[in-house]
C-alpha cells in the first residue's frame, strides 16, 4: 500500500503499539506480555479515553484512543521500549490487516477474529473501552469476515495448532501409529486435537489442569483423558508432546522429565528413545533447559515459521486480493472515524443550542405563570423538537465535512452559528447537553 494523502487523515488521536512474530522471537514476546491484563487495562485507563489489549501466542497489541507520544511514554514508564507504535490511518490499516489474517504468522488463519472479539469483550467488561475503540475493532472484524468470504485466503489455512501438528509430521516423516500427548484443552488444544484426529494415530492422550475439560475434549476426538498429576508417565509413553496451556508458568520441568526419560530406554539401548516436545503456549509451558535432557528435542513457535512461509507461498495471490479489498474498505474506515471525531465539534453546537432552549423555555413558562406540569411538558417537548429540526441540516453538513477530512470547515460552521451568543456557550456546561445527537 502506498502512502496516505493529506485528504486521507484521521483527525482524532488514535495509536497502536505492536510487537509480533515479524520482529520478535517467542522469548521476546513472552517478556513483552502483560501477565495481569486487567491490571494493565486499569492503569492505561488513567492515561487514555479508551484502551484495548490483544495478546496471542505470536503478538502483543495495545490500541488506545490517544496520541502516539502518550502511548510511547506510557509504555516506556512500564519499561517497555520494544514496541513499534503507529498512529492515525496506519492504525486503521493495521487493524484491517490483522483481522484479515494478512499479518498472522499463518496467513489467513481464522483464530484472530475470535481473539479480537475476546479482547474487546474484556475491555468493555473492565470499563476501559470507548465508543471509538469499539467501532474501530468492530469494523476491522467485519472486514476480516468479508475478506474470508470474498477470497480463498483461509482455504486450507492452518492455525498455530495444526501447524504444530504439521511440524511434528515433517519431523517424524508421518504420524501414523504414533502416540501423541496434547496438554491443554482450550481453543488451541482443540485445534491441535482436531488436526491430530485425522492422522491415524495409535493413541491421543489429552491432559488438562481441569480433568473434566480433558474428558470433554478427548470424547470429541476419540482420545483418552489423563490427569495432569500423571503427566510424566504419559510423556514417557508418547512420541510427540504438544503443549498449549494458558498456565502462567512452565508445567514441564527438566529434572522430572530426565527421570521419566530413563524409562524410555530398552535394556540394551545406550540412549532413551527420542521424544519431540512442541511448545506453542505463551508464556511457555516448557522450562528452560529441558532441551538438554538426553533424547528430548524441543520446538517452539519460532520453529513454525517454515510452515508459515510455505503457507504464504501457496496463498500469495489470495493475500493480494485481500489487500485490494482492504484498500477499498480503508477509505470508508477513515470516513467513519472522522465522523466520530465530529461528535466533539457537534457537542459544542448542541451545548450552545441547549442553553438557549432551556433559557427561552423557562421564560415562556414564567410568562404563562403556570404551574401546570402538562403545560411545562408541552413547552419542553416543543422546544426540543424545534432545536432538533433547526440543527438537522447543519448537523449533516458538519458530519459530511468531517467524513471528507475537512475538520476545519466543520469547526468553522459551528463558530459561524454560535458566535452570536457566546454567553450561552459559556453557560452551556452548567445547563447540560440533553439535545446532543
Amino acid at each position: 500500500m502506498g502512502g496516505t494523502s493529506m485528504d486521507n487523515q484521521v483527525y482524532t488521536p488514535l495509536a497502536v503499539a505492536s510487537l509480533s512474530h515479524h520482529d520478535a522471537s517467542a522469548t521476546d514476546l513472552e517478556e513483552a506480555r502483560f501477565p495481569d491484563e486487567r491490571a494493565f487495562l486499569s492503569s492505561a485507563r488513567e492515561h487514555f479515553r479508551g484502551v484495548l489489549l490483544l495478546q496471542t501466542c505470536n503478538r502483543v497489541e495495545v490500541l488506545v484512543q490517544g496520541t502516539q507520544g502518550a502511548l510511547s511514554d506510557f509504555l516506556t514508564s512500564l519499561g517497555r521500549r520494544e514496541f513499534r507504535i503507529l498512529e492515525g490511518v496506519e492504525v486503521l490499516r493495521h487493524l484491517l490487516d490483522l483481522a484479515a489474517g494478512i499479518d498472522s504468522m499463518i496467513v489467513g488463519e481464522d483464530q484472530i477474529i475470535g481473539q479480537m472479539k475476546t479482547a474487546l469483550a474484556l475491555a468493555k467488561e473492565a470499563g476501559v473501552s470507548s465508543n471509538l475503540v469499539e467501532i474501530c475493532v468492530e469494523k476491522a472484524i467485519h472486514v476480516g469476515i468479508q475478506v474470508r468470504r470474498r477470497t480463498n485466503i483461509n482455504r486450507g489455512a492452518v492455525s498455530i495448532g495444526s501447524a504444530a501438528v504439521q511440524l511434528a509430521e515433517n519431523l517424524l516423516g508421518g504420524l501414523g501409529e504414533k502416540h501423541i500427548l496434547v496438554i491443554g484443552s482450550g481453543e488451541m488444544g482443540m485445534l491441535v486435537a482436531q488436526a491430530l484426529s485425522a492422522r491415524g494415530l495409535s493413541a491421543i492422550y489429552v491432559a488438562n489442569r481441569t480433568y473434566e475439560r480433558a474428558v470433554a475434549l478427548a470424547e470429541k476426538i476419540g482420545g483418552r483423558a489423563v490427569n495432569l498429576k500423571d503427566l510424566y508417565h504419559y510423556i514417557q509413553l508418547s512420541d510427540v508432546v504438544i503443549s498449549c496451556t494458558s498456565a502462567p508458568h512452565p508445567i514441564i520441568h527438566r529434572e522430572p522429565l530426565r527421570e521419566a526419560m530413563k524409562e524410555r530406554r530398552w535394556p540394551l539401548d545406550q540412549r532413551p528413545r527420542p521424544i519431540i516436545i512442541i511448545d506453542i503456549a505463551q508464556p511457555r509451558d516448557v522450562e528452560e533447559g529441558v532441551s538438554s535432557v538426553d533424547g528430548v528435542s524441543v520446538f517452539s513457535i519460532d520453529d513454525l515459521r517454515v510452515v508459515s512461509e510455505n503457507n504464504l507461498a501457496e496463498r500469495r495471490a489470495e493475500a493480494e486480493r485481500a489487500r485490494a479489498f482492504i484498500g477499498e474498505e480503508l477509505e470508508q474506515f477513515i470516513s467513519l472515524v472522522n465522523r466520530i471525531a465530529a461528535d466533539d465539534t457537534l457537542s459544542l453546537l448542541y451545548t450552545w443550542a441547549e442553553a438557549i432552549r432551556i433559557r427561552e423555555r423557562d421564560r415562556a413558562i414564567h410568562r404563562l405563570s403556570g404551574d401546570d406540569p402538562r403545560v411545562r411538558e408541552v413547552i419542553d417537548d416543543l422546544t426540543r423538537v424545534m432545536v432538533k429540526k433547526l440543527l438537522s441540516d447543519a448537523t449533516l453538513s458538519i458530519r459530511g465535512c468531517a467524513e471528507r477530512g475537512e475538520i476545519q470547515a466543520a469547526e468553522g460552521m459551528v463558530r459561524a452559528i454560535t458566535q452570536g451568543d457566546g454567553r450561552c456557550l459559556r453557560e452551556g456546561g452548567k445547563e447540560g447537553t440533553d439535545g446532543a445527537p
